[in-house]
């Protein structure tokens, strides 16, 4: 069974997909709690956008992608505190957009490849060393900017109205985590795809969240499941042939059905 690891190409995509696997619920929790859970499937569609211009453009789609995940999450984030505008209104607003802007683009491009569709459902094999090294790079700043922020996050998680008048600046801790929400949905395309990078971030925090711990424990158990999920799920991509954003998905899902058998035992 370790023959897979005699592959370069694999020995990337775990790298990274285990880099991935540890940013994303950590995120992925943080917007549960905020009921911003559609943010990351928001974001996976405007990053679908910044593909079909990278693709149009021969530019890089991982490069154009961030650009647009962070300017669509500036964007939603700003609205969302500064207009009237409810907060699913938002969403569904960048949402149709993107992908109505994204499938211009794309018949522009001339329509569906292979290499657009590996964005779409994610594929082991288009990891590059490149790529990697953005992963792992972006990947420290957003776990050190958790880890100087994280009680302030947790805060304006769960009481918005109480961080305020404790004096903390909500919109841009806010503003913060949209950043680097959009970051990690743009460095998940290539393992998960675009289409699939919500589950990634929200399907393990779901999950952790039935064993009803602290958040602190619920934030492990949700990177835990995460990891179980993207290893399994990467096996199976590997030796059946399978999309590895689906595998990984299927896999987070299975977990998350299991999870929730242990609820009536407890109660």
């Amino acid at each position: 069974m370790l023959e897979i690891f005699q592959y370069s190409f694999m020995i990337r995509a775990f790298a990274a997909g285990l880099i991935i696997a540890v940013i994303a619920p950590i995120i992925g929790v943080f917007l549960i709690v905020r009921r911003y859970s559609l943010f990351a499937d928001t974001l996976a569609h405007v990053s679908l956008l910044g593909i079909a211009v990278g693709v149009l453009t021969y530019t890089n789609p991982i490069l154009t992608a961030l650009a647009t995940s962070l300017i669509g999450a500036v964007g939603m984030e700003r609205l969302r505190a500064r207009t009237k505008i409810y907060g699913e209104s938002i969403l569904a607003l960048f949402l149709s957009g993107s992908l109505a802007i994204a499938t211009v683009i794309i018949s522009l491009a001339k329509g569906f490849n292979a290499s657009l569709l590996s964005f779409l459902f994610g594929s082991i094999t288009t990891v590059l060393t490149s790529d990697l090294y953005l992963i792992g790079g972006l990947g420290v700043v957003i776990l050190s900017t958790m880890y100087l922020v994280y009680k302030e996050l947790f805060f304006i998680a769960f009481d918005e109205e109480a961080a305020k008048v404790a004096g903390l600046p909500v919109e841009k801790l806010s503003l913060l985590l949209m950043i680097l929400s959009a970051l990690t949905v743009a460095l998940s395309i290539r393992i998960v795809g675009v289409l699939l990078i919500g589950a990634l971030m929200v399907i393990p925090g779901i999950t952790a969240i039935q064993f009803k711990r602290s958040f602190k424990q619920t934030i492990l158990l949700a990177v835990i499941f995460s990891l179980l999920s993207v290893i399994v799920g990467l096996f199976l991509s590997y030796y059946f042939g399978l999309a590895s954003g689906g595998s990984i998905a299927v896999v987070a899902i299975i977990f998350f059905l299991s999870s929730l058998l242990y609820h009536p035992v407890r109660s």
